[in-house]
């Protein structure tokens, strides 16, 4: 569950070990580019870090700004160039697969979230936490069309995945690299890496941060956005709840469709013997007989995912749990000998 924390003293901030990569994906942000290099450069003055600025099919020339940040600071300027605009999502997969730090930070480039609130995240990182996610808990967006339909997108999300968020929706975000290890992501599930993260078992804290109205460009969201959400969170419970047993989900509705219909079945039956109504003639035979088909049919998807679940973990050798640390007191290259 998440909890939210104070603001600590920017005094008190530590690089983390490894390093720090900054992601940042880019659409047709070309008069906020310079200025945001700008402020990251000075809030993480001092710290090893890299900003990995990924160009989302930009048609603005937000391309010739990256080149020329990447040739002015090439020590610290990565830029990665999509070959056409494939998404939030699959920007911020594109920069944490390019990335180089352990601990990665998510901004978006059009300055409404404010670099110097990275340092806040970076010392809850360093007290323990694997996920930092801000809140814009000043939120500077319309209302009717941005503000109210994510929080109701809030809320909904933390009841569905149980990993209790004020704002799913803020880019602003810092992870350690271990916690984004064994997942993709598609559609518009970035947003639900804390989900994914609480799933695994991983430490998860909220921290108010700051928020701007926009100065320049365009937004690219827009309320059909909200749909798109509440679609993928359906994929986000089922990866959550079922991965690793499907046939609880298919079982279960199966035998939601056989109890019931079969219950039908022995009335239309008892009252056939009974009173000598006719079982054909009642619509509910037919449907009861096809409730039960699909009931079976439901079960034995149940099955086949069950296989396909072994298939995967079996053939990339991949564990069906998340281990956060090793304990051990036993001497290096002297294993414990059997018991007897």
């Amino acid at each position: 569950m998440a909890t939210t924390a104070p603001e600590p003293d920017l005094a008190e901030r530590k690089g983390p070990a490894g390093g720090l990569s900054v992601v940042i994906p880019v659409y047709d942000e070309v008069d906020n580019l310079r200025s945001l290099h700008e402020a990251l450069s000075e809030s993480l003055q001092g710290l090893d870090y890299e900003l990995v600025f990924v160009d989302d099919g930009s048609t603005d020339g937000s391309i010739g700004v990256l080149e020329s940040l990447a040739r002015d600071d090439p020590d610290h300027v990565l830029v990665v160039v999509l070959r056409r605009n494939f998404g939030q999502t699959a920007a911020i997969a594109a920069g944490i697969d390019h990335a180089r730090g352990e601990v990665i930070v998510t901004i978006d480039a059009d300055l409404q979230n404010d670099p110097s609130d990275i340092p806040l995240l970076l010392n809850k990182i360093a007290e323990g936490y694997d996920v930092v996610s801000g809140w814009r808990k000043d939120r500077q967006d319309a209302f009717l069309t941005r503000t109210l339909p994510s929080r109701m997108a809030n809320w909904l999300i933390s009841k569905v995945t149980g990993v209790a968020l004020h704002d799913y929706g803020c880019t602003l975000k810092a992870y350690r690299r271990e916690v984004l290890a064994g997942f993709r992501l598609y559609g518009e599930m970035h947003r639900f890496i804390p989900a994914y993260a609480g799933w695994v078992g991983a430490r998860i804290v909220e921290v108010p941060v700051k928020h701007h109205r926009r100065q320049h460009g365009k937004t690219k969201y827009g309320l059909e956005r909200t749909l798109k959400v509440i679609l993928d969170l359906f994929t986000v419970k089922f990866l959550i709840s079922y991965a690793a047993k499907p046939i609880y989900l298919f079982g279960g509705a199966g035998f939601l469709l056989i109890v019931p219909s079969g219950l039908v079945l022995l009335y239309l039956l008892v009252r056939r013997v009974f009173f000598q109504v006719s079982v054909l003639k009642s619509p509910l035979f037919q449907t009861s007989t096809m409730f039960i088909i699909l009931g079976f049919q439901a079960i034995l998807m149940g099955l086949i995912a069950e296989l396909l679940v072994r298939t995967y973990h079996e053939s990339q050798a991949k564990p069906t749990y998340s281990v956060r640390r090793v304990l051990s007191q036993r001497e290096p290259g002297r294993p414990d000998e059997p018991s007897a």
